[in-house]
């Protein structure tokens, strides 16, 4: 029988060195430490698995629901592709801080160092301070020599590329780009399951120990991308009341809904789930079995045998999320 309504789930908070009290502050976590990082919204990590909060399957972990209702619950086509794995990672990320210089590797790389995918991701700005800024590629083209030497020499940060944002900038983030976010900022971020990162610059900060957190230098240069790439700025349209499309990978699909009114969206032929990150305001997410209301800094899981979405808002912005 299928009965799958419109999931929710407890979110996973997680310290971080750099981290702060936004995510307590602004989205309404029940966070217990003024530096906590990172909400993981929807995870099948080992270790990190998400466990449903609301109607009569509170209490039951993703993966156990993805062992039981797989094809019912992510969609056939995405067993086929992932199997029983949730392939995507859901959080949202306050940085009070600067987050290290790091990047990923892709998913060949990932698979033989690791057994892990790699990690392609995207960020949507939700807040960021003035003059807050994210550090993406390189402001130059470097050579595999000029970037050893910058580390050698405690010179990488000339090379890189400073990107100014503001709340609604959204940025693609492929394997291979050194990147990191910039203290004031607080984004939503979608990513693939993984969470294989190597750090290559740490602005000489120590842990609460007093010791220089690990870099991984040498795993990097295998996986960095040297070339100056003007690439991941996302251009998207904000129509109110439609599907705005934002980003189309081979890992997720990310449309942007600016709603002022109700919307109601037939996926009889849609072969994925459907997550919504609510990224501004409140909205009822309905599918035939139940409904829901999420507001800012909330997600909600719709499986993929849903015929029929309504989303009922007097205001709201969304980030919707399919494969």
């Amino acid at each position: 029988m299928n009965d799958l309504y419109p999931l929710t789930f407890h979110p996973i908070l997680k310290e971080r060195l750099w981290g702060g009290i936004k995510l307590g502050a602004q989205l309404n976590k029940p966070i217990s430490s003024d530096i906590t990082g990172e909400s993981w919204e929807l995870s099948g990590v080992e270790g990190d698995v998400s466990v449903v909060s609301n109607g009569s399957l509170k209490g039951t972990s993703l993966n156990t629901l993805i062992k039981s209702r797989a094809n019912e619950l992510l969609g056939a086509s995405v067993v086929d592709r992932f199997g029983k794995e949730f392939p995507i990672l859901i959080k949202f990320i306050d940085a009070k801080q600067d987050l290290s210089i790091q990047l990923h590797p892709n998913d060949a790389l990932a698979k033989e160092r690791h057994n892990s995918f790699g990690k392609t991701e995207m960020w949507y700005i939700m807040d960021a301070e003035k003059d807050a800024n994210l550090i993406v590629g390189f402001n130059q083209p470097v050579s595999r020599e000029e970037y050893v030497q910058s580390l050698e020499n405690n010179t990488l940060l000339e090379y890189m590329n400073y990107e100014k944002v503001k709340s609604g900038d959204t940025f693609f983030i492929n394997t291979g780009k050194i990147h990191a976010i910039g203290a004031g900022v607080l984004l939503a971020e979608i990513q693939q399951t993984s969470d294989v990162t190597y750090r290559v610059y740490d602005f000489n900060r120590r842990d609460k120990e007093g010791n220089l957190r690990e870099l991984h230098t040498e795993l990097a240069l295998e996986a960095i991308d040297f070339d100056q790439k003007d690439d991941f700025k996302v251009s998207y349209e904000n129509k109110k009341d439609t599907v705005n499309p934002m980003v189309s990978c081979p890992y997720f699909n990310t449309n942007f809904l600016h709603l002022e009114r109700d919307l109601i969206q037939d996926t009889t032929d849609r072969d994925s789930f459907t997550i919504y990150m609510c990224v501004e305001g409140e909205v009822e997410v309905g599918n035939e079995h139940g409904d829901t209301r999420v507001q800012k800094g909330e997600t909600v899981l719709l499986p993929a045998s849903s015929k029929m979405i309504a989303l009922k808002t007097a205001g709201c912005k969304l980030l919707e999320i399919t494969l």
